[in-house]
């Protein structure tokens, strides 16, 4: 069957577009995140319904790699066809994840992923052979699955090395763990965490955000259009609020796209100076701060580059690997390598530096990463300490976040982790793993 009339078959226009942003995150290496929201005609064009679906295939399909790949690995005697690899992989890929954990009938899974491979002439040979991989993954589903149900199998070697390094191994698993669930949503909101909550049938965090579960689109939830609340994870929420009091103080706010910081600081009363170098991120945080009724000065620039005058106070949330947001990304573990964290580290201690210039004497620094790895957090701040004699650490106390004492470090740095609250009650379950520390200027 061509790929023409196979697009008129239900359900697979949806595997199609899932199928090729899956053959981008894994062989090309661009973002999940940039393809759903910015540069996929395709899938734009697609109903609500359908681009839930892609969403939760390619969600699915990345958070359980590990897994599926060796699920396929006992299911391939000889393992995948060299001529088209890729593609008969990702059907494979796509198939399984339908079979093993979404709600999708076992044949129409097997019959999706044949006519994915029919429409590729590189690999529309192999359609017997996809087709008997999945009705045997069927077949022996339960058996199959006990078999993953190891956590690490989801995680690549290099990350599970390093965060066993860092935080030992029973740590190292309850991360990965945490990873391969699918999270919640939450939100800052302006005012009244409890009554927005309710309204949104949720949970009040003691940090403050509101935790929910929502299917279908954030934007019909209350409160969206009057601007009461904007997405941000409770982790995310927490550095902006290390200042304390910033109502009438400028502050600065660097890479501050797509703007959930500039927004929590503006709420607060602050005179917000948000720069971001990326004309494209401002665009939405201009809109974000549009729909939310609030104002903060934007300046398109290099941080780099930007010159100003010294700020009350400066927040850098820097480039970093995310591997402290797996859970909400999942691509990110399949798209970074221990060497883009090398290269990031240079950038984040030059922009540190210059960020602490930023400074008015007697004013407060806020460096933070959402990464899980020390070399972008603590290394960082304790290089910049050592060598500015006109810094000093602020350590940071639980009370003043309504955090737990778990999440600061014995210099007084914030440090979540996604396994953070994992078994909690209340809705709570999971936080991205977030690092943070505040300087002051003497």
């Amino acid at each position: 069957m061509g790929i023409t009339k196979a697009a008129n078959v239900p359900g697979f226009e949806s595997r199609r577009v899932a199928a090729d942003i899956l053959h981008n995150v894994l062989h090309r290496r661009r973002p999940l995140d940039e393809q759903l929201h910015e540069e996929s005609q395709a899938f734009k064009q697609l109903s609500d319904r359908d681009r839930a679906l892609v969403r939760a295939l390619t969600a699915t399909v990345l958070r359980r790699l590990g897994s599926l790949r060796h699920v396929l690995a006992r299911c391939l005697e000889h393992g995948l066809p060299a001529a088209a690899a890729s593609r008969v992989e990702i059907a494979l890929l796509l198939g399984a994840a339908q079979i093993l954990w979404l709600e999708v009938p076992d044949h129409a899974a097997v019959d999706l992923s044949v006519r994915l491979v029919q429409g590729e002439r590189s690999a529309a040979r192999y359609t017997a052979l996809v087709n008997a991989v999945l009705r045997r993954i069927a077949r022996e589903r339960t058996k199959l699955l006990s078999e993953t149900e190891r956590a690490a199998l989801d995680t690549p070697d290099w990350l599970m090395a390093r965060w066993s390094k860092s935080f030992g191994a029973e740590t190292a698993r309850a991360i990965a763990l945490a990873n391969a669930r699918e999270p919640d949503l939450d939100l800052t909101v302006k005012s009244d965490p409890q009554v927005w909550a309710e309204k949104i049938g949720g949970h009040a965090l003691p940090t403050g955000s509101v935790r929910a579960h929502v299917h279908g689109r954030v934007s019909e939830l209350p409160g969206y259009a009057e601007g009461a609340w904007w997405v941000q994870d409770t982790a995310a929420a927490l550095p902006a609020r290390l200042f304390g009091d910033v109502r009438g103080k400028r502050v600065a706010d660097l890479c501050a796209a797509p703007g959930g910081k500039t927004a929590q600081l503006a709420s607060a009363g602050a005179h917000v100076i948000a720069v971001d170098r990326a004309p494209s991120r401002l665009e939405r945080l201009k809109a974000n701060l549009a729909r939310l009724h609030l104002a903060a000065e934007i300046v398109c620039a290099d941080v780099m580059e930007w010159r100003a005058e010294p700020f009350d106070a400066v927040l850098l949330d820097a480039p970093c690997s995310s591997t402290g947001t797996i859970r909400r990304h999942p691509d990110i573990p399949w798209i970074k390598r221990p060497s883009d964290i090398e290269a990031l580290v240079g950038v984040q201690g030059r922009m540190i530096r210059r960020a602490a210039d930023l400074v008015k004497p007697g004013g407060l620094l806020v460096y933070c990463v959402c990464s899980l790895e020390p070399e972008e957090g603590a290394q960082i701040t304790g290089a910049l300490l050592a060598e500015r004699s006109d810094l000093c650490r602020r350590p940071i106390e639980a009370h003043t976040l309504n955090a737990v004492s778990d999440w600061l470090t014995p210099e007084g740095d914030l440090r979540t982790l996604p396994c953070h609250w994992a078994d909690s009650e209340a809705g709570l379950g999971g936080i991205d793993g977030f690092y943070a520390a505040c300087l002051r200027r003497t």
